[in-house]
């Protein structure tokens, strides 16, 4: 989502709308929200100093080209800069297909220049977006979706609801929610140019929520011809209906992405709401700037050159919010779900046995104090399966890995699992200082604990590549990697991705397991709160048993941006509707 969420706050904020996340999936009301107690332990850990070494440097670097302007370059004139915002982003924007991969910028920017049919409100309630309205029969069976008059693509096609139908098929192939509209799917059908029917086997009230979330593979509206592409390869026309249109010819990989206002664009009339409400454009413009050292992009943002910084490092933001010019805030509530994901298709994480052995010598606070700072707000541990502070968060098991850490039992472990020294190809982000200063704890850790660790060192474009090699490393594959997912996606069994256990259609990793598919089969069933807790133990159960991934922590990052700017909008991702110059 997903320091953001490559992949894809407020603790009682966060609690309150995961809460009704889980209504939204079932149709029933919640039960109690009950927080997850925060683990600080007093124990010394040697390598932690190590561990943000390179960022306290890059941070010493950055406090002293602000204090001495060595970085600072002539700003822009206001008169060209007016209509112009200027975003750094947390990383290069590889791919412009938000169905085809996970990565949360690929989602953002899908969000300027595709539309969704419908749109999730700061309460995390679905509303018609591009839909005027939506009817379901009494049997719940059949969803009929009615569009707005007067929707229309950058190109000046009409948006027609063959266009809907096909593009909801490409979703539906990729998403964790679309993959089970797709079992359930009886038919779709266009009936007329502004009117289609979903039919389902079963009743789902989940569905007009699938299609509006805000997490990864949001199912945007593309031209028939586009969405008409397989899944599995990425688009290469980005004509959308959104309020932005991309500048394909401007894109410059690594340095630049440029949006332009759809001036063609029929925004809805309400005020605006997260993805739902009226996506009001006040920029003419927006300039993504790749800035991936960290002491550019602060002196860049207080010498007013930038507007917005999306992750800034944890170690500045003492210095930003000394700055009156500069806001930081905590804009996405929900915070980002770290994890180490494993290949399972091949040695030695092929091997439940090899993955579990990591277990005993995780150390939580270590991945998350390397990622995002000592400021406990910055942060959330312990972490279970789901993300901390949620409804469905819990403690069966969580011992494993908030009793004592025992490098010398995971040693143990590893020799008795069978492992041959078999390298471990460990991929590493080094674009994104969170998930760079997460795999160089993993990295140490493994060597630790006996792996034979390849770290390779790459930019997030060519790690999101690599990762869908599905041959072994000989052949450009890989064997592990950290990453993190929104918070919101992973508070739930239906969207969170890195539990599904379906195979070749799984996340990259690509486990298999029909114990947690079955029980995720029977989350969608649960009739209230307390069946749901039941389910979400033995799924966290599970993972300890199977290992398709560790839970790192809770990452809570935070943005800055120039306080001339206006309207961000909170509890979510980084939205460019409804933000003006002031």
């Amino acid at each position: 989502m997903k320091a953001g969420n490559p992949e894809e706050g407020v603790p009682g904020l966060c609690n309150v709308r995961a809460g009704r996340v889980a209504r939204l999936f079932h149709g029933h009301a919640g039960g109690s929200l009950a927080a997850q107690p925060h683990h600080r332990g007093n124990r010394k850990k040697e390598a932690r100093v190590a561990y943000r070494r390179t960022f306290l440097k890059t941070a010493a670097g950055a406090a002293a080209a602000i204090g001495t302007g060595q970085l600072s370059a002539p700003a822009l004139a206001q008169g060209s800069a007016a209509r112009t915002l200027r975003f750094v982003p947390q990383g290069n924007l590889a791919s412009m297909d938000p169905i085809w991969g996970t990565s949360v910028l690929s989602r953002n920017a899908g969000l300027m220049v595709y539309d969704t049919l419908f749109g999730i409100g700061a309460d995390f309630k679905v509303r018609p977006q591009m839909a005027a309205g939506h009817e379901v029969s009494e049997d719940g069976l059949t969803h009929t979706v009615t569009l707005r008059p007067g929707l229309r693509f950058h190109d000046g096609e009409p948006v027609r609801t063959r266009d809907c139908v096909a593009s909801i098929r490409r979703w539906s192939k990729r998403d964790v929610l679309g993959q089970r509209l797709d079992v359930l799917l009886d038919e779709m059908t266009a009936v007329s140019d502004d009117r289609f029917t979903i039919r389902i086997k079963r009743p789902w009230n989940g569905l007009t929520w699938a299609l509006g979330k805000v997490g990864a593979n949001i199912c945007v509206i593309m031209p028939e011809r586009v969405a008409q592409t397989d899944p599995f390869t990425q688009v290469t026309d980005f004509t959308g209906s959104g309020p932005y249109r991309f500048l394909t010819d401007q894109w410059v990989a690594g340095s630049l992405a440029v949006f332009e206002r759809n001036a063609g664009y029929q925004p809805r009339q309400e005020a605006p709401d997260l993805l739902a409400g009226g996506k009001q454009v006040h920029f003419d413009r927006v300039e993504w700037r790749v800035m991936p050292d960290a002491a550019t992009a602060a002196a860049a943002l207080q010498n007013n050159e930038v507007d917005w910084w999306e992750t800034p490092l944890p170690d500045l933001l003492p210095i930003l919010r000394r700055n009156r010019q500069i806001a930081v805030e905590t804009i996405n509530t929900f915070g980002a779900f770290g994890v180490l994901r494993f290949n399972h298709l091949h040695p030695p994480f092929n091997n439940p046995a090899v993955r579990r052995a990591l277990f005993p010598a995780v150390d939580q606070e270590a991945f998350m104090q390397a990622a995002m700072g000592t400021d406990p707000e910055l942060y959330g541990i312990p972490a279970g399966a789901f993300t901390p502070g949620t409804p469905l968060a819990n403690d069966a098991g969580l011992e494993i890995l908030t009793g004592p850490r025992d490098l010398e039992k995971a040693k143990r472990l590893l020799r008795d699992s069978g492992y041959n020294n078999e390298r471990v190809v460990l991929l590493s982000a080094t674009d994104l200082p969170n998930l760079n200063a997460m795999t160089e704890v993993a990295a140490d850790l493994m060597r630790r604990v006996g792996f034979n660790v390849d770290l390779l060192a790459m930019d997030w474009g060519t790690q999101i590549q690599r990762r869908t090699n599905r041959g072994p490393v000989e052949q450009g594959g890989f064997s592990a990697f950290c990453t993190t997912w929104e918070g919101m996606d992973t508070s739930v069994p239906g969207s969170h991705q890195p539990l599904r256990g379906n195979g070749a259609n799984a996340w990259s990793g690509w486990p298999e397991s029909p114990k947690r598919e079955a029980l995720r089969d029977e989350w969608f069933e649960a009739e209230d709160i307390e069946a749901e807790k039941r389910i979400a133990e033995e799924l966290q159960r599970n993972v300890w048993e199977e290992a398709p991934f560790i839970p790192l922590g809770l990452q809570r990052p935070q943005q800055a941006y120039r306080r001339s700017i206006t309207g961000v909008l909170k509890g979510g991702p980084a939205l460019f509707w409804n933000v003006r110059r002031a």
